[in-house]
């Protein structure tokens, strides 16, 4: 009869967790932070690129994003009005009906800013002669039928315009408040204008003024010249003239009568897009409608409504398309940081399975040897990693769910569905493979007597191809392509490559140190370097962990330096110092004694005053091909302070000596030569020799003494630059203000009470303007964040190192003292034998954080992730990357500082019990 197989007194999993419930638990906390880290990455991005496409389209000026429909607007009895589809008010709005019913997804409407109705294409001119006319040119009118006129204004005087009447060319109208003010319209006041088709002009009497109800929102600010009137230039001749442009606005039923008029009307229907419902994966969606709006498939449904001549305009689409390109532009930047703290958390999973794995060796080869197959021992140690990690990274991405509701579920869950795949079998495969064939009990593991094996030297030339295939990648294109995973993760195989290296290098400097120490009077230095050269075979994790986590620190903390950097130059290069005091008017004098009442106040430690000419006519002399150059600014210096200046900010430093007077000031005297610091492009226009300048600052002639680049005054500009004690009309127009906290309050305070026509600009305001978009505010959280978590698992990769050798060095340290090793001894021994692995980790972080950095770096423009603005219209052409100092000493200071202190700590606590504890055979620990 068979025998009926007994059950397990205790299952496996339970049992194995109730032995170890501290080590059970730290790992699946270590499970939950690196499943919640790992899925709240995709979300973050996700939430912030959501974010930036909003606030770019919230942030745009109307007119760029309006969706703007027309068709023409003509009489019953023009033969040419067969095609119409109806020109009624009534028509109108169920036109527009229908087009917000076609409008393709993700496209959606905000009606509250929406607006239709009839309006002129060409302004008429008024007839009447009370209306101002200012050189004698008649005011000229755009004629509106704006729809929901009553929610959009407040009645000041009068009521809002109710009937039109086609028949007798007659209207009622209402007009802003600020073009009664300008124009002096007054309720009851008639305006006529020409009738297009007869002698009779059209008649329209004003019987309200009204004030527009948020008049930057889309309804009022794509057209502004029907809330505001516009005193503007017209040509006559050699003469410029200046007259009134202003609006009438008309009820709903003035459509007809507009047809009368010579402004060639048109219906128009101004639909206002929103945003609040868009992410990032909607940008080709919504670029892909746009495009069919305004000339593919949707624009032939749109003229089916509105008739075979409509047309579609918009901006909308070049506000999709400069998102596109910051968010294209900073992918690949975020896609480094993403890969190297992922990089890292991997080999930190895989190091707590290869630390466990280490501490039951013994167990493991009994079960073998006692007939235990690979598959049962895999299956229960995949049991006991799953019944942790599965639920602890479900929790994880719960709480990244919950902390991050913006973004996807998918990548999120692929992110920490990853993480419990490889937490769960580190564990099973590490062992599985140690123990493919049963263990017998042999000697230690020596690194230095270890020889590689051929499969690892194939995988190492594997991962270096693979590596220097894709810093040759990012050298050549950049960062454009944000697909090429590859590029992303050159800085992490670096650091790779790297680690294997130094581990193979390693035991020759060890070779090297062992020899004079065996001549040493002590044991300890002996010892700890007899100790530094033997590991178990995953001892090249810990260095890998931290070298990836060293360089990822050092790449993003020179991202965020260059960042910085970027901003500061730029704000600097708008206003040549820490803050700038100038006219309305380019060539307004300061007032007297305002330099003086800067300099004293708080904060301000310098000032410079310049006077700049614009415009001042170069002479016909140079070859090459700077002889295109006609003008230059002509800035006045006093060469002391601006000196000073120029040394300060970089812009063109000079020695004040080069601009000495020649006590010639105040003298009209066209032959008198003064030395002159021009740009590269105005001294190739003058040449070597004395040449003739004519302004309003005088006349004299130049001798180029130095050639500079920039300078503070003009940054961005060509000059010509001379001592301004030297010209014949002295008047300061600029003036530039130094100090390490300049006050923004208290500098305007003081400019307004000298006078109201000078304004303020300071650096630090103008920096703090290129950092509104939530795009680039995101990705450099999300690098401080990888630092952050850099460092977090380098201090774990250390930890684990040390806890997968701690049983093996409290057993030495027992058996040292029982031959006399004292206390503080065993302190130095821990100690030296953890310096030289720290002390390789350090100086190779630091060397491939250096070297990663300097390869990569011609391929890394971070003018996007920088500047709010776009390339040309931003005051930088690039933003290099470079070498962040800070960023590479710290970390790995830090690395050798904690390893130092791990070993101390051991060895205190080692020392806490009694040696014959440890001694102990058979007993469990």
């Amino acid at each position: 009869m068979p025998r009926t197989p007994t059950r397990a007194v205790a299952p496996w999993v339970r049992t194995r967790l109730r032995v170890a419930p501290g080590t059970a638990w730290a790992f699946a906390l270590l499970v939950l932070v690196t499943a919640f880290l790992a899925a709240a990455l995709p979300r973050a991005v996700d939430t912030y690129e959501s974010e930036g496409l909003r606030h770019d389209l919230a942030g745009a000026a109307p007119r760029n994003t309006v969706l703007e429909f027309a068709a023409p607007m003509l009489r019953p009895d023009d033969p040419s009005n067969g095609h119409a589809t109806g020109t009624t008010a009534e028509d109108t709005v169920r036109q527009r009906a229908e087009l917000e019913r076609l409008l393709p997804a993700p496209l959606r409407v905000d009606p509250a800013e929406s607006v239709h109705g009839v309006r002129t294409t060409k302004r008429v001119v008024a007839l009447d002669r009370w209306l101002p006319q200012p050189y004698g040119v008649p005011p000229e009118f755009v004629l509106a039928t704006p729809s929901a006129l009553a929610e959009h204004t407040r009645v000041r005087e009068g009521r809002l315009p109710a009937k039109a009447d086609t028949a007798a060319l007659t209207s009622e109208a209402a007009v802003t408040a600020e073009t009664a003010k300008s124009l002096r319209v007054k309720v009851g006041s008639v305006v006529h204008v020409p009738n297009r088709y007869g002698s009779e002009p059209l008649t329209l009497t004003v019987t309200g003024i009204v004030e527009p109800v948020r008049p930057q929102g889309a309804y009022w600010a794509v057209e502004p010249l029907l809330r505001t009137p516009a005193y503007t230039m017209k040509p006559a001749g050699a003469e410029i003239h200046y007259y009134w442009q202003a609006a009438l606005l008309l009820p709903p039923d003035g459509g007809s009568l507009l047809v009368e008029s010579l402004g060639e009307p048109e219906r128009y229907w101004r639909l206002a897009p929103v945003g609040g419902h868009l992410t990032a994966q909607d940008e080709p969606r919504l670029s892909r409608a746009v495009a069919s709006l305004t000339g593919g498939p949707d624009l032939t449904k749109a003229r089916e409504v509105l008739g075979p001549f409509a047309t579609v305009t918009t901006g909308l689409d070049e506000v999709v398309t400069a998102y596109g390109g910051m968010r294209t532009a900073i992918a690949p930047v975020v896609a480094v940081a993403a890969f190297g703290i992922g990089a890292v958390a991997a080999v930190v999973l895989a190091m707590t399975g290869g630390l466990f794995a280490a501490r039951r060796t013994a167990e493991l080869a009994l079960l073998r040897s006692r007939g235990g197959s690979l598959a049962g021992i895999g299956l229960r140690l995949l049991g006991e990693t799953a019944v942790l990690a599965l639920p602890a990274a479900g929790l994880g991405l719960l709480l990244a769910t919950l902390a991050l509701p913006g973004g996807r579920w998918g990548p999120a869950l692929t992110a920490a569905g990853a993480v419990a795949l490889l937490a769960t079998l580190a564990l099973p495969l590490r062992a599985l493979f140690l123990h493919r064939r049963p263990l017998a009990h042999g000697g230690r593991e020596d690194l230095i007597a270890a020889r590689p094996s051929r499969g690892r030297t194939v995988a190492e030339l594997t991962l270096l191809a693979l590596a220097v295939g894709a810093v040759v990648a990012l050298r050549r294109r950049g960062t454009e392509d944000s697909g090429d995973h590859l590029v992303s993760s050159a800085p992490v195989l670096v650091a790779l490559i790297a680690a294997l290296v130094l581990v193979r290098l390693y035991p020759l400097p060890l070779r090297w140190a062992a020899r004079p120490a065996r001549r040493l009077r002590g044991v300890v230095g002996h010892l700890s370097l007899a100790r530094a050269g033997r590991s178990s075979a995953t001892g090249a994790l810990p260095l890998l962990a931290l070298l990836v986590a060293l360089t990822t620190a050092a790449f993003g903390g020179s991202v965020l330096a260059g960042v910085a950097d970027a901003r500061d130059r730029a704000a600097l290069l708008e206003t040549g110092a820490d803050a700038r005091v100038m006219g309305d008017a380019d060539a307004a004098p300061l007032p007297d004694g305002l330099a003086k009442a800067v300099l004293g106040t708080t904060g301000v430690k310098d000032v410079a005053a310049v006077q700049v000419e614009y415009g001042v006519t170069l002479p016909t002399t140079g070859t090459g091909p700077a002889t295109e150059l006609r003008t230059a600014p002509l800035v006045g210096v006093e060469p002391e302070s601006y000196a000073r200046l120029a040394a300060r900010t970089g812009f063109g430093p000079f020695p004040a000596e080069l601009l000495k007077s020649t006590g010639t000031g105040g003298k009209d005297d066209s032959e008198r030569v003064l030395p002159a610091i021009a740009s590269p492009a105005v001294a190739e226009r003058l040449g070597p020799e004395p040449q003739g300048i004519t302004s309003a600052a005088g006349s004299f002639r130049v001798r180029i003494v130095g050639v500079r680049s920039a300078t503070p005054a003009l940054p961005e500009q060509d000059f010509l630059l001379v001592n301004g004690a030297d010209l014949t009309h002295r008047a300061d127009t600029v003036l530039l203000a130094s100090g390490p906290s300049v006050p923004g309050d208290a500098l305007r305070d003081v400019v307004a009470a000298a006078s109201r026509d000078f304004s303020v600009v300071l650096r630090t305001e103008r920096r703090a303007a290129y950092v509104d978009s939530p795009m680039q505010a995101g990705a450099e959280r999300i690098y401080l964040a990888a630092i952050g978590a850099g460092a977090g698992y380098a201090v774990l990769a250390v930890l684990l190192s040390l806890l997968q050798a701690a049983p093996e060095r409290a057993m030495l340290l027992a058996r040292l003292r029982t031959m006399g090793l004292t206390r503080r001894q065993g302190r130095r021994l821990l100690g030296l034998e953890a310096l030289p692995q720290a002390l390789l980790a350090a100086v190779g972080g630091v060397l491939v954080g250096w070297a990663t950095i300097l390869l990569l770096a011609p391929g890394v423009d971070l003018v996007r992730l920088s500047l709010a603005a776009a390339p040309g219209l931003a005051a930088l052409d690039s933003a290099p990357l470079r070498v962040d100092g800070w960023s590479l000493a710290l970390p790995a200071v830090g690395v050798v500082v904690l390893a130092g202190l791990a070993a101390a700590l051991q060895a205190w606590w080692s020392a806490r019990g009694e040696p014959i504890r440890e001694l102990r055979a058979g007993d469990a620990r």
